[in-house]
Formats: structure tokens, C-alpha cells, sequence
């Protein structure tokens, strides 16, 4: 692919840079945005709120934020989840559209 360079080093700043969620958390955000039957190791609290952003971003309320915080996490763990989302839904839709475009069928 022509921008694979671009793609590692991008999830690899999401997953491996400082911050104030594990890494292994952070994997699981960006891989269960990615495909959407990914449930292993995130945590049941965080699913509604990183389905919420990998497919419907505009849906995500100021509620869904406050639930987050009163769960215990901070504004900069909840800024990195959506990071993770976010990278994850933007990888998957441009893996299937580069699909479309060699004309594979869709998963």
C-alpha cells in the first residue's frame, strides 16, 4: 500500500505513546473500532462510548463523557480512547474501501 509507512507510524504513536492508558487498552479501542466483532480486553464500561465514536462520532454527548468521568476516567484517558477509536473506524473504512476499489466483496 502506498502509505503503509504513514499507517504503522501513525498506530504506532496511538499505541505506544505516552499517555495515561495502557497500551493494551488502547489496542483493544483501536482494534475493536476496526472491526467491529473485536470484544477482547476492552472493558464492557468503555464499548457503548467506542462503538459510539467508530461509527455515529456525531451522536457523542456531553452524557456519554460525564458517564466516562464518573467511572473513574480522566479527560486526558478519555481524550486518548477516542484517538484509538477514531484511528481505528478511520483504518477500517479505508481498508474497505480500497477493497471496493480491487472489487472484493465486503466482509
Amino acid at each position: 500500500m502506498r502509505y503503509r509507512s504513514f499507517h504503522e507510524r501513525l498506530t504506532n504513536a496511538v499505541l505506544n505513546g505516552a499517555g495515561d492508558t495502557s497500551e493494551s487498552l488502547r489496542r483493544a479501542v483501536l482494534e475493536r473500532a476496526r472491526k467491529s466483532s473485536a470484544r477482547d480486553g476492552l472493558p464492557q464500561a468503555l464499548e457503548h462510548y467506542v462503538d459510539t465514536v467508530a461509527r455515529h462520532a456525531y451522536k457523542v454527548s456531553d452524557a456519554d463523557v460525564t458517564t466516562l468521568q464518573q467511572a473513574g476516567h480522566s479527560d486526558d484517558s478519555i481524550f486518548e480512547i477516542t484517538v484509538a477509536a477514531t484511528v481505528g473506524a478511520a483504518l477500517y473504512r479505508l481498508e474497505r474501501g480500497m477493497a471496493a476499489l480491487r472489487g472484493e466483496e465486503p466482509d
